[in-house]
C-alpha cells in the first residue's frame, strides 16, 4: 500500500474515511463533513456523537464519506481498533484508493491519527485462511497491488503525515507476519521454518542472523534446549539476531523469546481439550522476531540482540522424564519435576547465552509461560517481573500507552524455597498448585546472574485469544507495540 498526504482532496478519491472522536469538536467536524458532501446544516441535527463503533455514510460531490466514531481512545489499541474493525467488516465499502480526513486537528493529533489509521486499515486486511484450498472471499481493496491510502486536511505537513502513516504500515505488516507465525499449525511451523523467517527478514531489512542447527547446538552446550527436543522428530534451532543502529554509544538491549512450536507437555502430557491451541506456544518468539524486524525497518538508534531457542515438546521413548536431571548452557544442573514446564528450560539456555556473549545493558525475555498468569490477569495483561524498579515502572507506563498492559508480581526470596532440589542445583517446577507464574520467574532469575536491569514478561493470556476477527482463538501480535515503544525511548 502506498501512502501520500496533501491538503486538498483529489478527484481520484471516491471513498473518504472521516474519523471523529468524542473528544473532538464534533459539531465542527460534522459541519465540515457536510460541506465535503455538499450537504446543508441539517447534518448538524444528526445523532452522531463520535462514540466508539458509530458509523454513518454520507453521499455527495462524487464522494462516499464514512463517518467513523473513535470514542475516547486512551491508548494506541483503542485508537487503532475502529480503523481495523471498519477495514475488516466493511471492506466492500472501501476502494483501492481510499482517503482519510485529518482536518481540524493539532499537528500531534494528526500524526498520531495517521499512524493509527494506516496501522488499523492494513491490519483489517488480515486473513486467517492461509491453508484453505478456496479463498475466503474477494481480495480486500487495500490489499490489492497498487492500493493507495491518502491523508487530507488543512495545513498538514505532508512529509510528516506521510512518515507517520508509513510507520503504521511498517508495524502492521510486521504484526501480521507475527500473527501468521503464531497461527500456523505445527506441521508447517517447525523450528527450521522460524529460522528461515528470521534469515529472510534479516536479509530484507538489514540485520544479521545466525542459526545454530542441532550439531552446533550440541557443540555449544545448550543442554536444556537439547533435553526438551529429545522427544521430537524435528531438530531444534537456536536463532541469534543482531541489529546495529546508527551512532556511537548505543544502548545494548537483549531480547529472548520462547520458541516452542508445539507443546504436548511431554511425558507430563496436557489434557486434550485445548491442546490444539498449543501451536501458539511460541508467542514470545514471535514478539522477539517482530521487534527485531520493526527496529530495523524504523532504523531505531539502538544495538538490539534477539535470541530464540526453538523446538517442539513432544513424547517418544527418548523424551525426558519427570525426575531426570539435565544440564544447561550456564553449567547449572536442573531437576525436571514436570516436563510441561519446558519453556523455562529453553529460556534458561537463551538467557545464559545472551549474557555470556553480548552482556546487554537491558535484558527482557517474553514467553507464553504459565496458566497461572492467565488465571491471575485473564486476557487483559501480561505478568511482569523485574530486577529493576525503574524498568518495571517504564514498561508499565509504556504498556498502558500502547494498549499492551503489563502488571508486576513479586520476586521475593521466599519463593526460592519452592525450587530447591535434592539432586540438582535447581528444579523447574515446585509441584504446588499456587504461585506458578512467580515460581517460573524465580527459575529464570536463577540464570540471569543477578542482572540489574532484567524483566520477564509472561504473555500467556495476551498473545493468543478470542477476538472479533476469527471463529476460534487466534494470535494478537502482542508485544510489538510495547517493545517498539520501549526501544524508541532510547
Amino acid at each position: 500500500m502506498e501512502i501520500s498526504s496533501q491538503n486538498t482532496i483529489e478527484k481520484s478519491i471516491s471513498c473518504l474515511l472521516f474519523p471523529i472522536a468524542k473528544t473532538d469538536a464534533v459539531k465542527d467536524q460534522l459541519a465540515k463533513a457536510a460541506r465535503l458532501a455538499g450537504q446543508g446544516s441539517e447534518l448538524l441535527s444528526a445523532d452522531f456523537t463520535g462514540a466508539a463503533g458509530e458509523k454513518t455514510t454520507l453521499y455527495g460531490n462524487g464522494l462516499k464519506i464514512h463517518l467513523i466514531g473513535l470514542g475516547e481512545p486512551k491508548n494506541w489499541a483503542d485508537l487503532i481498533k475502529p480503523f481495523r474493525s471498519f477495514s475488516h467488516k466493511q471492506a466492500a465499502q472501501l476502494s483501492a484508493a481510499t482517503g482519510v480526513w485529518l482536518g481540524g486537528l493539532t499537528s500531534a493529533q494528526a500524526l498520531r491519527r495517521a499512524e493509527a489509521a494506516a496501522h488499523g486499515l492494513l491490519l483489517g486486511t488480515y486473513q486467517l485462511g492461509r491453508f484453505r484450498q478456496e479463498p475466503a472471499g474477494q481480495e480486500h481493496p487495500l490489499a490489492q497491488e497498487g492500493a493507495q491510502l491518502m491523508f487530507f486536511g488543512e495545513s498538514l505537513s505532508a512529509e510528516e503525515v506521510t512518515a507517520a502513516g508509513q510507520k503504521g504500515l511498517h508495524l502492521a505488516a510486521t504484526q501480521m507476519q507475527m500473527m501468521d507465525l503464531v497461527n500456523a499449525p505445527s506441521n508447517y511451523k517447525t523450528p527450521e521454518m522460524l529460522a528461515s523467517w528470521a534469515l529472510a527478514s534479516g536479509e530484507a531489512h538489514g540485520y544479521s542472523v545466525k542459526v545454530l542447527d542441532k550439531a552446533a547446538i550440541q557443540q555449544e552446550g545448550l543442554h536444556a534446549l537439547l533435553a526438551v527436543n529429545r522427544g521430537s522428530e524435528v531438530e531444534p534451532r537456536f536463532i541469534i539476531m543482531e541489529y546495529q543502529g546508527q551512532g556511537g554509544n548505543l544502548p545494548k538491549i537483549g531480547l529472548v523469546g520462547k520458541g516452542v512450536t508445539f507443546d504436548t507437555g511431554g511425558v507430563s502430557i496436557k489434557p486434550s481439550t485445548n491442546m490444539h491451541y498449543m501451536k501458539s506456544d511460541m508467542g514470545g518468539a514471535a514478539a522477539v522476531l517482530g521487534t527485531m524486524e520493526a527496529a530495523a525497518k524504523l532504523r531505531l538508534p539502538v544495538h538490539l540482540i534477539g535470541i530464540v531457542p526453538a523446538t517442539d515438546n513432544c513424547v517418544d521413548a527418548n523424551a525426558i522424564k519427570p525426575g531426570d536431571v539435565i544440564g544447561s548452557y550456564s553449567g547449572k544442573t536442573i531437576e525436571v519435576t514436570d516436563t510441561d514446564a519446558e519453556g523455562r528450560l529453553i529460556l534458561a539456555d537463551g538467557i545464559a547465552y545472551m549474557l555470556k556473549h553480548y552482556a546487554p545493558d537491558t535484558l527482557i525475555d517474553l514467553a507464553t509461560l504459565t496458566g497461572s498468569a492467565v488465571r491471575t490477569f485473564g486476557y487483559h495483561a501480561a505478568a511482569l517481573f523485574s530486577s529493576s524498579e525503574s524498568l518495571q515502572q517504564q514498561l508499565m507506563a509504556l504498556g498502558e500507552a500502547a494498549g499492551e498492559r503489563v502488571w508486576p508480581l513479586p520476586l521475593w526470596e521466599v519463593y526460592e524455597e519452592d525450587l530447591k532440589s535434592d539432586t540438582a542445583d535447581v528444579r523447574n517446577f515446585s509441584g504446588r498448585p499456587m504461585a506458578g507464574a512467580i515460581n517460573a520467574a524465580k527459575f529464570l532469575e536463577f540464570f540471569t546472574h543477578q542482572h540489574p536491569n532484567w524483566a520477564h514478561l509472561d504473555i500467556a493470556g495476551v498473545a493468543f485469544g478470542d477476538n472479533e476477527f476469527s471463529v476460534q482463538k487466534s494470535a494478537s501480535g502482542y508485544g510489538l507495540r510495547l517493545l517498539t515503544a520501549f526501544l524508541e525511548t532510547f
